[in-house]
């Protein structure tokens, strides 16, 4: 099985999206050939669109924005979809990280995804959303399936299996396995360190633009 794993992140490099490919590779193992593709801008090539085509399911790594799928990756999906590849022997399938703690805060995203690949003929198989996507990238590198991305690993590997067979997977959402109220301290101390890094301070937060 020949298999197409689309990273939607904006970020070339680092990305949480990234990380998620890295892991789902593994689950996936030997049992299908990948091909890997980065929509990281608005744009793709011919050469990308045809070789996706030759491949049995795409699934689309993505990061929530603003409760749906970033612009440049929409673009994207415009592209795919006036290049006339539909298809219902091509299965797609999303798997969305989310800054927020819950993971059903993806929801939306994944029926945005949903709707699209109906629209353009190809086959909805379902997908993940994945909560506390903002600290994945600081978590340490432990067995599959142990600590706190461990219900991630287990999302992740159920969702590979679907894949691998080609049949349809109900959403679901997870997130990191520790308290929320740890999760938004790391964030709060995230933003503290970036905004100082380009010159500004704390109280910046919360100033209302003018």
């Amino acid at each position: 099985m020949k298999i197409t794993l689309i990273n939607g992140s904006p970020k070339v490099k680092s990305s949480a999206s990234g990380a998620l490919i890295e892991d789902f590779k593994g689950y996936l193992g030997e049992k299908a050939e990948v091909v890997e593709v980065g929509f990281h801008t608005t744009t793709l090539t011919k050469e990308v669109i045809e070789e996706m085509s030759k491949t049995e399911a795409w699934v689309f790594v993505y990061p929530l924005y603003v409760d749906g799928i970033p612009g440049h990756l929409l673009s994207c999906l415009v592209q795919l979809e006036q290049a006339c590849l539909q298809n219902p022997q091509i299965h797609i399938y999303g798997i969305v990280n989310c800054g927020f703690y819950e993971g059903v805060q993806a929801e939306l995203s994944l029926k945005i995804l949903q709707n699209w690949s109906l629209k353009a003929g190809f086959v909805w198989g379902g997908g993940v959303g994945i909560g506390g996507g903002g600290g994945l990238a600081m978590m340490p590198k432990l067995e599959p399936g142990h600590g706190p991305k461990a219900p991630i690993d287990k999302a992740l590997q159920g969702l590979s299996e679907t894949v691998l067979k080609k049949v349809v997977h109900e959403n679901c959402y997870v997130s990191v396995a520790f308290p929320r109220s740890l999760y938004r301290m790391g964030a709060q101390s995230g933003w503290r360190q970036m905004i100082k890094a380009n010159g500004g301070t704390a109280k910046d937060l919360s100033k209302i633009p003018e």
